[in-house]
Protein backbone atom coordinates (compact mmCIF):
# COMPACT_ATOMS: atom_id res chain seq x y z
CA UNK A 1 0.00 0.00 0.00
CA UNK A 2 1.47 3.34 -1.08
CA UNK A 3 1.46 6.24 1.37
CA UNK A 4 1.55 9.91 0.48
CA UNK A 5 4.89 11.79 0.78
CA UNK A 6 3.42 14.05 3.48
CA UNK A 7 2.30 11.09 5.62
CA UNK A 8 5.65 9.39 5.10
CA UNK A 9 7.52 12.51 6.27
CA UNK A 10 5.23 12.82 9.28
CA UNK A 11 5.94 9.25 10.35
CA UNK A 12 9.67 9.74 9.89
CA UNK A 13 9.90 13.06 11.76
CA UNK A 14 6.92 12.82 14.12
CA UNK A 15 9.07 13.84 17.10
CA UNK A 16 9.85 17.19 15.46
CA UNK A 17 6.18 17.76 14.63
CA UNK A 18 5.26 16.91 18.23
CA UNK A 19 7.70 19.56 19.48
CA UNK A 20 5.80 22.16 17.42
CA UNK A 21 2.53 21.58 19.30
CA UNK A 22 3.31 23.76 22.33
CA UNK A 23 4.60 26.75 20.28
CA UNK A 24 1.54 26.49 18.02
CA UNK A 25 -0.80 26.47 21.04
CA UNK A 26 1.06 29.47 22.47
CA UNK A 27 0.70 31.51 19.28
CA UNK A 28 -2.95 30.57 18.84
CA UNK A 29 -3.91 31.42 22.43
CA UNK A 30 -1.79 34.52 23.01
CA UNK A 31 -1.30 35.98 19.51
CA UNK A 32 -4.24 35.06 17.30
CA UNK A 33 -7.19 34.75 19.70
CA UNK A 34 -6.56 38.26 21.19
CA UNK A 35 -6.80 39.68 17.66
CA UNK A 36 -10.59 39.35 17.91
CA UNK A 37 -10.43 42.06 20.58
CA UNK A 38 -9.49 44.59 17.88
CA UNK A 39 -13.20 44.87 17.14
CA UNK A 40 -13.37 47.15 20.20
CA UNK A 41 -11.64 49.83 18.12
CA UNK A 42 -14.90 50.14 16.15
CA UNK A 43 -17.40 49.49 18.96
CA UNK A 44 -18.23 51.33 22.18
CA UNK A 45 -17.25 49.32 25.26
CA UNK A 46 -19.36 49.54 28.39
CA UNK A 47 -18.30 47.63 31.55
CA UNK A 48 -20.47 44.64 32.31
CA UNK A 49 -22.18 44.64 28.90
CA UNK A 50 -20.08 42.11 27.00
CA UNK A 51 -16.41 41.92 26.02
CA UNK A 52 -16.93 43.05 22.42
CA UNK A 53 -18.76 46.33 22.97
CA UNK A 54 -22.39 47.38 22.71
CA UNK A 55 -22.68 49.44 19.52
CA UNK A 56 -20.77 50.23 16.36
CA UNK A 57 -19.14 53.66 16.27
CA UNK A 58 -17.10 53.32 13.08
CA UNK A 59 -13.87 55.35 13.00
CA UNK A 60 -14.83 57.61 15.90
CA UNK A 61 -11.94 56.55 18.12
CA UNK A 62 -9.42 56.85 15.27
CA UNK A 63 -10.58 60.41 14.58
CA UNK A 64 -10.32 61.10 18.30
CA UNK A 65 -6.68 60.11 18.72
CA UNK A 66 -5.79 61.81 15.42
CA UNK A 67 -6.80 65.07 17.12
CA UNK A 68 -5.25 64.23 20.49
CA UNK A 69 -1.95 66.09 21.22
CA UNK A 70 -1.03 63.41 23.80
CA UNK A 71 -1.10 60.73 21.08
CA UNK A 72 1.15 62.66 18.71
CA UNK A 73 3.59 63.39 21.53
CA UNK A 74 3.68 59.67 22.36
CA UNK A 75 4.05 58.82 18.65
CA UNK A 76 6.95 61.26 18.27
CA UNK A 77 8.66 59.96 21.43
CA UNK A 78 8.24 56.34 20.31
CA UNK A 79 9.69 57.02 16.87
CA UNK A 80 12.61 59.06 18.23
CA UNK A 81 13.54 56.51 20.89
CA UNK A 82 13.17 53.58 18.47
CA UNK A 83 15.33 55.20 15.81
CA UNK A 84 18.03 56.03 18.37
CA UNK A 85 17.92 52.46 19.61
CA UNK A 86 18.09 51.08 16.07
CA UNK A 87 21.01 53.29 14.99
CA UNK A 88 23.05 52.48 18.12
CA UNK A 89 22.08 48.92 19.00
CA UNK A 90 21.64 47.31 15.58
CA UNK A 91 25.30 47.45 14.43
CA UNK A 92 26.88 46.82 17.85
CA UNK A 93 25.95 43.08 18.07
CA UNK A 94 27.24 42.57 14.51
CA UNK A 95 30.59 44.18 15.37
CA UNK A 96 30.72 42.28 18.65
CA UNK A 97 30.03 38.93 16.92
CA UNK A 98 32.74 39.58 14.31
CA UNK A 99 35.26 40.50 17.03
CA UNK A 100 34.37 37.38 19.01
CA UNK A 101 34.80 35.24 15.91
CA UNK A 102 38.28 36.67 15.40
CA UNK A 103 39.43 35.55 18.85
CA UNK A 104 41.75 32.56 18.69
CA UNK A 105 41.84 31.81 22.43
CA UNK A 106 38.76 29.56 22.72
CA UNK A 107 38.69 29.63 26.52
CA UNK A 108 38.69 33.43 26.64
CA UNK A 109 36.14 33.52 23.79
CA UNK A 110 33.70 31.32 25.74
CA UNK A 111 34.12 33.41 28.89
CA UNK A 112 33.44 36.67 27.02
CA UNK A 113 30.44 35.17 25.24
CA UNK A 114 28.95 33.82 28.47
CA UNK A 115 29.48 37.07 30.37
CA UNK A 116 28.00 39.13 27.52
CA UNK A 117 24.73 37.26 27.16
CA UNK A 118 24.05 36.69 30.87
CA UNK A 119 22.41 40.16 31.34
CA UNK A 120 19.61 38.98 29.03
CA UNK A 121 18.40 36.68 31.83
CA UNK A 122 18.17 39.41 34.45
CA UNK A 123 14.64 40.66 35.09
CA UNK A 124 13.88 44.14 33.73
CA UNK A 125 12.65 45.15 37.19
CA UNK A 126 16.01 44.18 38.69
CA UNK A 127 17.92 45.96 35.91
CA UNK A 128 16.06 49.23 36.51
CA UNK A 129 16.44 48.86 40.28
CA UNK A 130 20.22 48.47 39.87
CA UNK A 131 20.24 51.41 37.48
CA UNK A 132 18.36 53.53 40.01
CA UNK A 133 20.98 52.75 42.66
CA UNK A 134 23.88 53.50 40.32
CA UNK A 135 22.39 56.83 39.23
CA UNK A 136 21.02 57.90 42.60
CA UNK A 137 21.82 61.59 43.28
CA UNK A 138 22.67 60.86 46.93
CA UNK A 139 24.50 57.53 47.01
CA UNK A 140 24.89 56.49 43.37
CA UNK A 141 28.40 55.55 42.30
CA UNK A 142 28.16 57.75 39.17
CA UNK A 143 27.33 60.90 41.13
CA UNK A 144 29.94 60.07 43.80
CA UNK A 145 32.55 59.74 41.04
CA UNK A 146 31.52 63.06 39.46
CA UNK A 147 31.61 64.77 42.85
CA UNK A 148 34.98 63.37 43.85
CA UNK A 149 36.91 63.94 40.62
CA UNK A 150 35.05 66.84 38.96
CA UNK A 151 33.43 68.53 41.98
CA UNK A 152 30.05 68.44 40.21
CA UNK A 153 26.69 68.79 41.88
CA UNK A 154 24.49 65.65 41.98
CA UNK A 155 22.58 64.99 38.75
CA UNK A 156 19.08 63.51 38.84
CA UNK A 157 19.66 61.25 35.86
CA UNK A 158 16.42 59.27 36.15
CA UNK A 159 14.28 62.41 36.43
CA UNK A 160 16.01 64.55 33.83
CA UNK A 161 14.39 64.23 30.41
CA UNK A 162 17.62 65.02 28.53
CA UNK A 163 19.24 61.83 29.89
CA UNK A 164 16.25 59.49 29.60
CA UNK A 165 16.68 58.38 25.97
CA UNK A 166 20.41 57.73 26.20
CA UNK A 167 19.99 55.80 29.45
CA UNK A 168 17.34 53.62 27.79
CA UNK A 169 19.53 53.00 24.74
CA UNK A 170 22.67 52.12 26.70
CA UNK A 171 20.77 49.82 29.06
CA UNK A 172 19.53 47.98 25.97
CA UNK A 173 23.13 47.81 24.73
CA UNK A 174 24.29 46.21 27.97
CA UNK A 175 21.35 43.83 28.23
CA UNK A 176 20.95 42.55 24.66
CA UNK A 177 24.26 42.89 22.78
CA UNK A 178 25.61 39.48 23.75
CA UNK A 179 22.27 37.76 23.28
CA UNK A 180 21.70 39.17 19.77
CA UNK A 181 25.31 38.46 18.80
CA UNK A 182 24.58 34.71 19.14
CA UNK A 183 22.46 34.89 15.96
CA UNK A 184 25.29 36.48 13.99
CA UNK A 185 27.86 34.08 15.43
CA UNK A 186 25.72 31.16 14.28
CA UNK A 187 25.62 32.68 10.78
CA UNK A 188 29.40 33.22 10.80
CA UNK A 189 30.10 29.60 11.79
CA UNK A 190 28.16 28.51 8.71
CA UNK A 191 30.68 30.20 6.39
CA UNK A 192 32.91 27.70 4.61
CA UNK A 193 36.47 27.67 5.93
CA UNK A 194 37.68 27.15 2.35
CA UNK A 195 36.88 30.81 1.63
CA UNK A 196 39.18 32.00 4.41
CA UNK A 197 41.92 29.59 3.42
CA UNK A 198 41.78 30.77 -0.20
CA UNK A 199 41.84 34.39 0.95
CA UNK A 200 44.84 33.73 3.19
CA UNK A 201 46.72 32.09 0.30
CA UNK A 202 45.95 35.14 -1.85
CA UNK A 203 47.47 37.36 0.85
CA UNK A 204 44.28 38.88 2.27
CA UNK A 205 44.63 40.33 5.77
CA UNK A 206 42.21 39.57 8.63
CA UNK A 207 40.48 42.93 8.10
CA UNK A 208 40.08 42.24 4.38
CA UNK A 209 38.64 38.81 5.13
CA UNK A 210 36.06 40.40 7.43
CA UNK A 211 34.98 42.97 4.81
CA UNK A 212 35.05 40.71 1.76
CA UNK A 213 34.01 37.32 3.21
CA UNK A 214 32.41 37.54 6.67
CA UNK A 215 30.10 40.53 6.22
CA UNK A 216 28.85 39.61 2.70
CA UNK A 217 28.24 36.03 3.83
CA UNK A 218 26.08 37.04 6.81
CA UNK A 219 24.29 39.82 4.92
CA UNK A 220 21.05 37.76 4.55
CA UNK A 221 20.94 37.34 8.34
CA UNK A 222 21.66 41.03 8.84
CA UNK A 223 18.83 42.00 6.48
CA UNK A 224 16.34 39.68 8.21
CA UNK A 225 17.25 41.13 11.61
CA UNK A 226 17.00 44.67 10.21
CA UNK A 227 13.51 43.97 8.82
CA UNK A 228 12.37 42.58 12.19
CA UNK A 229 13.82 45.57 14.02
CA UNK A 230 12.13 48.02 11.68
CA UNK A 231 8.84 46.20 12.23
CA UNK A 232 9.23 46.79 15.97
CA UNK A 233 9.88 50.54 15.66
CA UNK A 234 6.60 51.35 17.40
CA UNK A 235 6.85 48.50 19.91
CA UNK A 236 9.51 49.40 22.46
CA UNK A 237 10.25 47.63 25.71
CA UNK A 238 7.09 48.67 27.54
CA UNK A 239 8.16 47.41 30.98
CA UNK A 240 11.49 49.23 30.90
CA UNK A 241 9.95 52.54 29.83
CA UNK A 242 7.18 52.24 32.41
CA UNK A 243 9.68 51.55 35.19
CA UNK A 244 11.83 54.52 34.13
CA UNK A 245 8.82 56.81 33.68
CA UNK A 246 8.46 59.75 36.07
CA UNK A 247 6.39 62.95 35.85
CA UNK A 248 9.64 64.89 35.38
CA UNK A 249 10.71 62.99 32.27
CA UNK A 250 7.22 62.32 30.88
CA UNK A 251 7.75 64.80 28.02
CA UNK A 252 10.13 62.29 26.37
CA UNK A 253 9.26 58.99 28.10
CA UNK A 254 5.55 58.82 27.33
CA UNK A 255 5.38 56.39 24.37
CA UNK A 256 2.49 54.69 22.57
CA UNK A 257 2.62 51.60 24.81
CA UNK A 258 2.47 53.64 28.03
CA UNK A 259 -0.33 55.76 26.55
CA UNK A 260 -2.30 52.60 25.74
CA UNK A 261 -1.64 51.25 29.23
CA UNK A 262 -2.72 54.48 30.90
CA UNK A 263 -5.75 54.94 28.66
CA UNK A 264 -6.94 51.35 28.77
CA UNK A 265 -6.09 49.91 32.17
CA UNK A 266 -5.76 53.04 34.28
CA UNK A 267 -8.66 55.03 32.80
CA UNK A 268 -10.65 51.98 31.59
CA UNK A 269 -11.22 53.51 28.16
CA UNK A 270 -10.69 50.20 26.39
CA UNK A 271 -12.11 51.10 22.98
CA UNK A 272 -9.91 54.18 22.64
CA UNK A 273 -6.83 52.26 23.79
CA UNK A 274 -7.62 49.45 21.31
CA UNK A 275 -7.83 51.95 18.45
CA UNK A 276 -4.40 53.35 19.33
CA UNK A 277 -2.92 49.86 19.62
CA UNK A 278 -4.46 48.77 16.31
CA UNK A 279 -3.04 51.83 14.56
CA UNK A 280 0.41 50.99 15.95
CA UNK A 281 0.07 47.39 14.73
CA UNK A 282 -0.96 48.49 11.23
CA UNK A 283 2.05 50.82 11.01
CA UNK A 284 4.26 47.88 12.08
CA UNK A 285 2.85 45.67 9.28
CA UNK A 286 3.43 48.44 6.73
CA UNK A 287 7.02 48.93 7.92
CA UNK A 288 7.79 45.19 7.79
CA UNK A 289 6.26 44.81 4.32
CA UNK A 290 8.04 47.87 2.96
CA UNK A 291 11.44 46.98 4.40
CA UNK A 292 11.07 43.36 3.22
CA UNK A 293 10.24 44.50 -0.33
CA UNK A 294 13.20 46.90 -0.31
CA UNK A 295 15.51 44.18 1.02
CA UNK A 296 14.45 41.72 -1.69
CA UNK A 297 14.97 44.37 -4.34
CA UNK A 298 18.44 45.37 -3.13
CA UNK A 299 19.87 42.06 -1.89
CA UNK A 300 17.47 39.37 -3.09
CA UNK A 301 16.80 38.24 0.50
CA UNK A 302 13.81 38.80 2.75
CA UNK A 303 11.74 37.11 5.44
CA UNK A 304 9.06 35.98 2.99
Amino acid sequence: MNTSPARSRFRQYWQLYAMMVIPLIYFILFKYVPMFGNVLAFRRYRPGMGPFGTEWVGLQYFKRFAQDPAFWRAFRNTLTLSLMNLVVNFPIPIIFAILLNELRNLRFKKIVQTVSYMPRFISTVVVIAILGELLSPSSGIINLFLKRFFDMEPIYFMNDEKYFRWIYVFVDTWQYTGWTAIIYLAAITGISSDLYEAATIDGASRIQQVFYITIPSIMPTIMVMLILNIGRLLSLGFEKVLLMYTPSNSAVSDIIDTLVYRTGLANQNYSYATAIGLFSGIIGVVLVSSSNALSKKLTGDGIY
